[in-house]
């Protein structure tokens, strides 16, 4: 059985969210780790980790939302930190993609939130666009703290830095397209991955065009045990592995 690790399974996307996980179940996936970017999501994964028993919950504030968060936004996701079923704190990190005129706000929240990450030992799910050098400057000043690099899509040199800073990185839907180039890097850094949808987002090939769910992950599984050459069970073995190295509970 494998996990989606990171997906946004909100009712604004699936109205059927329980027939969404048997979906996902009946295609050999039977956990999942809803990510969050703003107050609302947070509330709305913990509510839904509560309500399914293979549902956890990451709590963070996601960079795009850094001009509208609260301070208040942030109290909320201390309190909950120790909650039962949430396991990080994410998605964080930074995103320069539309604009880099609020760059160091946002370096400003990744770091309140990396803070909570030390105070409370607990993993992050870190989200990183058009901003490496900053995002890696950054995570090593908390060389403790462990986690996620969500969506990775950089270069082997770049995949290298992350998992000897202690990460693993993320691999979901972009790596079955026909262009990606990731897949190339993801054959020589397999043994660091895990596997995500992303979902509703970044549909697998050859299923593009259709809402994603965390069912497609067996599809992702499928394609790269083949293309890297090794049996689905042990990618099975190796993702799982990694899951329990990250997400202590």
């Amino acid at each position: 059985m494998f996990t989606d690790s990171h997906c946004h399974l909100y009712y604004e996307y699936y109205e059927d969210l329980g027939q969404i996980l048997e979906n996902a179940e009946e295609h050999h996936v039977n956990r999942f780790f809803l990510a969050s970017s703003n107050r609302k999501d947070m509330e709305e994964v913990l509510d839904t980790s509560k309500n399914y028993d293979t549902v956890f919950a990451c709590l963070g504030i996601h960079p795009e939302d850094v001009d509208t968060y609260q301070e208040e936004d942030l109290e909320f996701l201390e309190m909950h930190l120790q909650d039962e079923k949430v396991i990080a704190i994410g998605e964080i990190g930074l995103d320069y993609h539309y604009t880099k005129e609020n760059k160091e706000a946002q370096k400003s929240l990744f770091r309140k939130q990396l803070d909570l990450a030390l105070k409370y030992n607990i993993p992050v799910v870190i989200h990183s666009r058009d901003a490496t050098f900053d995002t890696i400057a950054i995570l090593k000043e908390y060389p403790s703290v462990k986690g996620v690099i969500h969506s990775f899509s950089g270069s082997l040199e770049t995949a290298n830095i992350y998992i000897k800073m202690g990460y693993k990185l993320g691999v979901n839907g972009v790596v079955t397209f026909k262009n990606s180039h990731i897949k190339e890097v993801i054959k020589e850094i397999y043994p660091s991955i895990l596997l995500e949808t992303d979902a509703p987002f970044l549909t697998p090939h050859p299923h593009r065009g259709e809402r994603n769910e965390p069912k497609y992950i067996y599809d992702i599984a499928l394609f790269l045990s083949d293309y890297i050459g090794i049996s689905l069970e042990e990618l099975e073995n190796i993702t799982n592995q990694n899951i329990k190295e990250i997400f202590d509970k």
